[in-house]
């Protein structure tokens, strides 16, 4: 277990978008921590916030967005305080992001080692008395170690003449191309096949492994999450509901939505799809102003009256061995309930 103080470390953290439609509460009291050379699975339903919360702490959040609360902390720094100067020279050099669609984030009309030349050359990495070759080297190398074939002559290739699989391993070179300290990897296999998904993971992780860098693996899929991550912290309609190793979530999940969850997901001992049990419900609409406390109490079959006006949170200091947002739990030590006054409080 990883003792040392966390690289990435969010508190509090609340976000919502200012919409025609009224405003959408889209974060609410993010707590989550990783820690160097650790790979944090940020797992949940579609719409649960989870990209909404990586966009937020690179400052790439959509005009729309608003921060309401909380700090997220990354060596020192509040990257929600951070200037876009600051944050622009962070961005790409000391934190990457892999985008879910490789085609749709990588330039259509520029050759990719050029695209992999522009990060190194934006944050100074190539120097030398002819730059230009030194670029191209650095480039052509970032292709090497992402095992890209023939790398000088992709160096010329442009998006359109690569495959899914190969466009992505483009993207994995460009954000690790200047060796960054965290790497967000946002569903960085959508759309490619199995095989080609199980080789970016294994090129991802590695590459994570290798440089001790810190990763935040975001992806609804649990089977990956599984296969791939240290820990895990569950995400259900903007809140983070429980946190724990990947082991100890899969064997005593204690969240009734990550039970659901993981008994929606097929698995080795999965016979048809009969024996897959769905998540009942839907995510509840965001924009409303009387939301619970507990945004799981309608998929709920564990729900009391507190769960709809006050929310445990997930406690920092107990993520690394297991914590849970929830007043009933299915194993583990149950929250103190307030009583009183406290409960009247609230209410209000």
């Amino acid at each position: 277990m990883n003792s040392q103080p966390p690289l990435l470390e969010v508190r509090d953290f609340s976000l919502e978008f200012r919409t025609r439609g009224g405003t959408v509460h889209a974060l609410q009291n993010i707590n989550l921590r990783v820690g160097k050379g650790e790979i944090v699975g940020l797992v949940g339903e579609s719409g649960s916030g989870k990209s909404v919360l990586s966009y937020a702490m690179l400052g790439i959040s959509d005009r729309a967005a608003k921060v309401t609360g909380g700090t997220a902390m990354f060596g020192g720094l509040d990257l929600l305080k951070a200037d876009e100067r600051t944050l622009s020279d962070l961005r790409g050099r000391e934190i990457s992001m892999i985008f879910q669609s490789p085609r749709t984030a990588l330039n259509p009309i520029r050759a990719v080692g050029l695209q992999i030349e522009d990060v190194l050359r934006r944050h100074a990495v190539a120097r030398g008395p002819d730059l230009s070759t030194s670029l191209r080297e650095r480039a052509v190398q970032a292709m090497r170690e992402v095992a890209i074939s023939d790398p000088e002559r992709r160096y010329h290739a442009y998006p359109f003449e690569m495959s899914g699989g190969m466009c992505q391993r483009v993207m994995i070179a460009i954000a690790l191309a200047c060796r960054p300290s965290l790497l967000i990897a946002d569903e960085p296999t959508t759309g490619l096949d199995v095989t080609t998904q199980a080789a970016v993971m294994d090129l991802i992780t590695g590459l994570a492994r290798l440089r001790q860098m810190a990763t935040l693996f975001i992806t609804h899929d649990l089977g990956l999450a599984a296969e791939y991550c240290d820990r895990i912290v569950v995400m259900h309609a903007g809140h983070a509901v429980e946190s724990a190793p990947t082991a100890v979530l899969f064997d005593e999940p204690r969240h009734p939505y990550t039970s659901r969850l993981i008994s929606s997901t097929p698995g080795e001992t999965t016979n048809s799809l009969a024996a897959l049990a769905p998540v009942p419900g839907n995510l509840p609409d965001l924009r409303r102003n009387d939301l619970p406390a507990c945004r799981f109490v309608e998929r709920c079959d564990r729900v009391t009256d507190i769960c709809r006006v006050q929310l445990p949170p997930l406690d920092l200091e107990a993520q690394r061995a297991h914590a849970t947002a929830c007043w009933h739990p299915l194993a583990g030590p149950t929250p103190v309930q307030p009583t009183g006054n406290a409960m009247e409080a609230s209410v209000v």
